[in-house]
């Protein structure tokens, strides 16, 4: 349940922040950027700070890649 969820923010925080970008002020691209840095990070180190958020929020575990 955990990647579903983590996936569904991440696209929904790329999307909102490109077109706030495009339509509002360019400054918001760099949303987009940390989106994708936190992304990389989580590839490299397997250390991912929103599967943290959800395990305090009490959302259950999928077995997915990610290891707290």
């Amino acid at each position: 349940m955990q990647t579903r969820i983590v996936h569904a923010i991440a696209g929904t925080i790329i999307l909102v922040s490109l077109l706030l970008g495009i339509y509002v002020n360019q400054n918001w691209l760099w949303l987009t950027g940390f989106v994708g840095v936190n992304m990389w990070i989580h590839a490299l180190t397997n250390w991912c700070l929103m599967y943290m958020i959800l395990n305090r929020l009490g959302v259950k575990k999928d077995g997915g890649s990610c290891s707290l």
